[in-house]
């Protein structure tokens, strides 16, 4: 366990550094690194990885323009209940597969569904605002300003699922899951991303969610979208 927990404190460290995360937000990111490789061996620290660094490109690129539409993230980082609400869904599968190894291939299939919405749905989110002229709601397409709930772009979409596939091969091509599951990965990330936008439409804006339990529901329905697609192929 040593190993992991250099690792995951490396990556807090890391992110602390960059300004990504509060001191919160980096010990709760170190908690899910070491989940992570506790149950899929050191090389699950890399999707985990490719999350952090996709979603921190997404939210930097352009931030000039962000800030002027007064839509950019808060300086300072992410704060540990950001980061729970996007990856802690992540580190229950992970435990899960600890605790239950006879399960554990399918249990990290839907952990890495998990990192794979988390990244689709902020990079979505960020390129969107960063590049699309006019957004409009995920129902009724009626055009809205930048920042809205529930507003998605073609730019951000498409973003959103370059960035589903990139973990899902990022966790396929280390050996945390077999290659056969890339696929289910990414699309049951880029359904949780569309989920969040759907959420965000309706239950956000009117007062009932707040945006850090859309992303948990979010990430939760991914990772459920892949162990059913997992146990179904199994079956056959």
């Amino acid at each position: 366990m040593l190993p992991a927990a250099v690792v995951a404190a490396g990556f807090a460290i890391l992110a602390r550094g960059l300004r990504a995360v509060t001191d919160g937000g980096a010990l709760a990111g170190a908690a899910i690194a070491f989940v992570l490789i506790a149950a899929g061996g050191l090389w699950a620290f890399l999707p985990l990885l490719a999350v952090f660094l996709l979603t921190l490109m997404a939210t930097r690129w352009r931030a000039e323009r962000k800030r002027s539409l007064g839509i950019a993230e808060r300086s300072g980082g992410r704060k540990a209940g950001q980061v729970l609400a996007n990856l802690s869904a992540a580190g229950l599968c992970a435990l899960a597969a600890v605790i239950f190894p006879r399960y554990s291939a399918s249990l990290l299939v839907a952990a890495m569904a998990v990192l794979a919405e988390a990244a689709a749905d902020t990079v979505a989110s960020e390129a969107g605002q960063a590049v699309a002229s006019q957004p409009r709601m995920v129902l009724g397409f009626q055009r809205v300003p930048a920042g809205t709930n529930g507003a998605v772009s073609l730019e951000g979409t498409f973003a959103g699922c370059i960035a589903a596939c990139a973990v899902a091969w990022t966790a396929t091509f280390c050996g945390v899951v077999a290659w056969r599951w890339a696929p289910i990965i990414s699309a049951a990330g880029v359904a949780g991303m569309l989920l969040d936008s759907v959420l965000g439409a309706t239950l956000e804006n009117r007062g009932k969610m707040g945006n850090d339990a859309v992303n948990f529901v979010s990430t939760v329905f991914a990772a459920d979208l892949a162990l059913l697609a997992v146990t179904l192929l199994r079956s056959y």
